[in-house]
């Protein structure tokens, strides 16, 4: 609450507003409702006052009915809101305060992100949304199977027929390497552990071979006896667990088996290296880095030609038809992704009154290594479809190469020309998408993609806390987490909040001056200046003194075989970076701080 009372002054002090009303109502606020007025109540605010730039006028029914309302206008933070809008008509101002509007948009979504768990209540809501979304995904299903799968087929042979046909025939002649994923599995294992795994499915074994696959070396012929071949019916399902996401709802991920993720990581990796050496690819697709999406929101944000478009429960939402009907003319890509994919998924918490195992209509949940790139190409395919239908004839290989900077998926963040917006829009939901109506935009002069928002080519984003503030030193992720918060707001020049900041880490931690690529949480200095306690006598180098944040990976030891599988399987030239990564490896499980001597840049 100190926290956000001097952000409140400070943006009221950068835009002369007088906040002490708005501050009232947020103490009163809080005292009734507690930690969901932050970050729920007030994170829906912000979210109104987005669609209103969009819509270009305050509309009382964008808001909550919780908020007071005179002639229309929300009188909470109504200093800023003036300053943006006019508070008479309500309508946008012709050339709005963009530091106003930043103040808005960083008070009211600040505490919207933070990793918290919700109640029983709002998960149990999140899991039967899960198992509900399949059944909407059958239902779906029915109707892609006439025109809606024949045009689907249709535009991504147009779009993709090179790329897809490089990765097939590169797993046809057995030019892949398969790889474990740095996270926990649905069998439970972890770092060093997943290469003694000895469990495969009969799928994997008529694509993959073990032999091939899983062991070493041909010499390991004899340990096929060990090997347990799981038939379709006894495989290991995928685990649906919740993370913490915001105190509104939590994530839901999917844990994948070892041996799944084994041999989806291998197709993986091709499709990032043919996506780059691919055209189109490369073009529309290619995650390699968030910045194209970002720069072509700035565009639409400025120029006002470009959209950003958001999509609800993306990954849960791709089909599986969709998934087969786009790697159909390829044999071996097709019938090594369906190899790897799970069947069925796991919906365990007996707290929660949940125990049951369900048969997948998705392609994937979110924790395949698949799930990212093929939905990609699959969004990419269905924008394309809703731009030609916005023209009314098909797309030549000329019409589909004017739309280079024009039209780009990173995964569910997708931009299209306004002009086809609409169209797109309804041509995703034709296929059984849903598109974030509250986080997409065609209208008005605000965009945000992949992070980063703006308004009229202006940089707008805003920096949220993304866990609950440390109460002692041995909180590390929460500490890195408030550490990190406050240098990018010093970065940004807010010197009331810093100090406020400061003055709560100094409580928990000593806090020196340092710059950014210290391991010592500190005070990150503009000016280049840093504390030095001593000076390394065998480096000849400065050192500060302070908390540094320390992982431990657990122990589980490998040698043998499946230390040389290790080996073979790593990836690069270079030697392990971990002299210990025999003996310790896998994802830490707790994060630690301690106090030692480091170097202060």
């Amino acid at each position: 609450m100190v926290f956000a009372s001097d952000l409140l002054s400070e943006l009221g002090d950068q835009c002369q507003v007088d906040t002490t009303r708005d501050w009232l109502t947020v103490e009163r606020r809080v005292e009734h409702e507690g930690l969901s007025f932050l970050t729920i109540t007030l994170s829906d605010f912000g979210k109104s006052f987005e669609k209103s730039l969009a819509l270009g006028h305050l509309s009382s029914t964008s808001f909550d009915s919780s908020w007071k309302i005179r002639s229309g206008v929300p009188q909470f933070l109504g200093g800023f809101l003036g300053l943006v809008f006019d508070l008479q008509t309500g309508s946008l101002l012709n050339e709005p305060n963009v530091s106003a509007l930043r103040a808005i948009r960083q008070f009211s979504l600040a505490f919207g992100k933070i990793g918290v768990d919700c109640s029983d209540e709002r998960k149990t809501r999140a899991l039967n949304g899960y198992i509900r979304c399949e059944q909407e995904l059958r239902q779906s299903d029915r109707s892609f199977h006439g025109n809606l799968g024949v045009e689907f087929d249709r535009m991504a042979r147009r779009l993709w027929s090179n790329l897809l046909a490089r990765v097939n025939h590169r797993l046809y002649v057995g030019d892949f390497r398969p790889k474990h994923g740095p996270g926990t599995t649905a069998d439970g294992l972890i770092g060093n552990q997943k290469f003694t795994n000895r469990v495969w499915t009969e799928r994997l074994e008529r694509e993959f071979p073990f032999i091939e696959n899983g062991l070493a070396s041909y010499s390991q012929y004899d340990e096929l006896d060990s090997v347990d071949f799981l038939e379709p019916g006894t495989e290991i399902p995928c685990e649906v667990i919740m993370v913490p996401k915001t105190l509104k709802t939590p994530r839901i991920i999917a844990r994948e088996p070892t041996h799944m993720q084994y041999m989806q990581q291998a197709i993986h990796e091709l499709f990032k290296e043919e996506i780059r050496a691919d055209y189109y690819g490369r073009t529309f697709v290619c995650y390699d880095s968030q910045v194209p999406n970002q720069e072509l929101a700035r565009e639409g944000s400025l120029m006002g030609d470009l959209a950003t478009l958001d999509l609800s429960e993306a990954s849960d939402r791709v089909s599986n038809e969709h998934v087969r009907t786009l790697l159909s003319h390829n044999k071996y890509l097709h019938d090594g992704v369906d190899a790897c994919r799970s069947r069925t998924a796991s919906i365990v918490d007996k707290s929660l009154g949940f125990d049951t195992k369900i048969r997948l209509a998705k392609f994937a949940s979110m924790g395949s290594a698949l799930c990212f790139p093929i939905e990609s190409i699959v969004f990419a395919t269905i924008v394309f479809l809703g731009i030609e239908k916005s023209l009314g004839h098909q797309l030549s290989a000329k019409d589909i190469k004017s739309f280079a900077g024009r039209v780009r998926v990173y995964g569910d963040d997708i931009i299209v020309p306004v002009d086809y917006a609409l169209t797109v829009v309804e041509t995703l939901e034709a296929y059984g998408y849903k598109v974030n109506h509250s986080k997409s935009f065609w209208t008005g002069r605000f965009r945000e993609s992949c992070g980063k928002d703006y308004y009229g080519g202006v940089d707008v984003s805003i920096h949220r806390v993304r866990h609950m503030f440390p109460s002692n030193q041995k909180d590390g992720s929460k500490l890195a987490s408030i550490v990190a918060l406050r240098n990018h707001f010093a970065a940004d020049g807010y010197s009331k909040v810093v100090n406020g900041l400061d003055d709560f880490i100094k409580k928990i931690i000593p806090f020196p001056k340092v710059l950014a690529g210290s391991p010592v949480l500190g005070r990150v200095d503009l000016d280049g200046v840093y504390d030095v306690h001593k000076i390394d006598r065998n480096l000849q180098r400065p050192l500060v003194r302070g908390v540094v944040v320390s992982t431990r990976s657990p122990i589980n030891k490998i040698d043998g075989w499946d230390g040389v599988l290790k080996h073979f399987l790593k990836r690069g030239r270079d030697p392990f970076m971990d002299v210990e990564h025999a003996i310790h490896s896998g994802r830490s499980l707790t994060v630690d701080t301690e106090f030692r001597d480091a170097s202060p840049y």
